[in-house]
């Protein structure tokens, strides 16, 4: 790939001083067109130390609207970051709709810089090649534009820069031995960077390579490269929307008639008030002293509650978390998304929340509301929901690999249960607070609701993220396995 770039070219400075005001002018309104269209933005910046980057970010934000983009300058991660999945830290600055991220610097320091300096293993290397490849192939399926460049300088020039910012002091400060090592390990460099393009350039985000010789041949291949994929994107979104959400039709006979995962549920298992006391007193015990075990061992913890309404995830949440420490714990109740929230991919404000190591974060709903409410209600397009499976899977998949226990639970209930809880809500004045119109329009569709649920519960449980199914007609039963299937997990991570 690098191996056919001549990063020499040039253009006369008459030429550029006719191109490049235009090529501002159009910038600008790219960005406005693709505020007007909500379309998220990410333009990454990579390529050799002294190729130029800075110098070209400067001028687009020279041209660009402050209060619709953000430069993030990636550095190595601090203690917060270190404590979570190292993507965490850029799904973290991904932009809303409308808004542009310029990455000075990106995830793809992992496999250039870290790899380089011996900070991560081959094993590690292949892991986040597969990873980065997930992440910007879930965000461009989402409508994020993401415009990636590399500049391409070669060791001689690079070593004449070098040498020219270490002779000065107001930025002698901007060169560092790791910046001489690459340039000293040139060869070793342009082959671990050509298979890092290689890998990671896709049909829907390909790499920019741009020569950088020249600092007018630079800006102006970048400002058109922008000018180009922003006004594609632009005249591409209506198309891209043409498939209205809607809601999911009643299913046919024949989805209902075949066996399917809930069907082989027990919901007659039951357990006495006594036998209750008993267990539950000494899981609590022991729950509080896995805690601590897990806090010691720096592993992270994610617990999923899903249920049908009514089904007592508060209940179970409520006796799971009296056995913990306050201190190590955080309960993420999750409703409607906010408008924020909306702005961004649907698995955005999950990564925000994840725990840091040693931590404990329990989800009463989760991601999963994604092919469960979003995709019966329709207020996420077919195509969206039926892509959230996978992007789910990889998503704790990305979690286990970091060492997150991820224990995921399912309460199961019958029709018939759920209308004896909701007719006792509504009469007791204590709980009526509990039950809205929404649980009875819910109900309603409970039909859709059992083919959703099913079909998650069969493609979305794996090796490193398998589900519980809860039998919970009976509470008492539903809190103890819960608590119990809890322990067990625990007690194999951290012995």
């Amino acid at each position: 790939m690098l191996e056919l770039i001549d990063p020499r070219q040039k253009v006369k400075k008459q030429e550029y001083k006719e191109i490049f005001p235009v090529l501002e002018q159009k910038l600008a309104a790219c960005q406005r067109a693709a505020r007007a269209a909500g379309i998220p933005v990410i333009i990454v910046f990579e390529g050799w130390h002294a190729a130029g980057k800075g110098m070209v970010i400067n001028s687009l934000a020279q041209v660009l609207d402050p209060r619709g983009f953000r430069v993030h300058l990636t550095l190595q991660p601090d203690g917060e970051e270190k404590r979570r999945p190292w993507m965490w830290r850029f799904w973290n600055k991904i932009p809303g709709a409308g808004e542009i991220a310029i990455f000075d610097h990106s995830w793809y320091q992992r496999v250039l810089d870290d790899f380089a300096e011996g900070r991560i293993s081959k094993k590690e290397f292949r892991q986040a090649i597969a990873d980065i490849l997930e992440f910007e192939r879930q965000l461009a399926d989402a409508g994020t534009l993401i415009v990636k460049f590399w500049l391409h300088i070669d060791p001689r020039v690079q070593k004449k820069r070098l040498k020219a910012l270490a002779s000065s002091p107001a930025t002698r400060w901007k060169v560092s031995s790791e910046q001489w090592e690459q340039n000293k390990k040139y060869k070793k460099w342009f082959k671990l960077a050509n298979r890092v393009l290689e890998a990671t350039s896709t049909f829907q985000n390909p790499w920019q390579i741009v020569e950088a010789h020249q600092a007018r041949f630079t800006r102006l291949k970048v400002f058109r490269t922008l000018v180009a994929k922003i006004e594609d994107e632009v005249q591409r979104r209506p198309k891209q929307l043409a498939d209205p959400p809607s809601p999911m039709p009643e299913p046919r006979e024949d989805e209902l008639l075949r066996p399917t995962i809930l069907d082989r549920v027990d919901l007659s298992q039951s357990l006495e008030r006594e036998q209750y006391e008993k267990e539950l007193k000494g899981l609590q015990g022991a729950l509080y002293e896995l805690e601590h075990r897990c806090h010691l061992a720096q592993v992270p913890v994610v617990i999923v509650f899903e249920g049908w309404d009514a089904a007592g995830k508060g209940g179970v949440i409520k006796r799971l978390t009296r056995g913990l420490d306050p201190r190590g714990y955080e309960v993420v109740p999750v409703g409607p998304p906010t408008a924020e929230e909306k702005a961004h991919h649907f698995l955005w404000r999950f990564w925000r929340r994840l725990p840091k190591t040693g931590h404990i974060t329990i989800f009463d709903r989760s991601w999963y509301g994604r092919v469960l409410v979003e995709r019966v209600e329709g207020f996420c397009r077919k195509e969206e929901w039926q892509r959230a499976f996978r992007e789910i899977n990889e998503f704790e998949k990305q979690l286990a690999d970091f060492g997150t226990v991820i224990i995921k639970f399912w309460l199961h209930i019958d029709p018939e249960e759920q209308l004896r809880r909701f007719q006792a809500r509504q009469s007791d004045p204590n709980k009526q607070w509990k039950i809205t119109e929404e649980d009875w329009r819910n109900r309603s569709k409970w039909r859709q609701y059992e083919v959703a649920v099913n079909q998650m519960l069969e493609r979305t449980s794996t090796t490193y993220a398998p589900w519980t199914v809860v039998e919970a007609n009976c509470k008492l039963f539903a809190r103890i396995k819960a608590l119990r299937t809890v322990k067990d997990r625990l007690e194999i991570a951290v012995c």
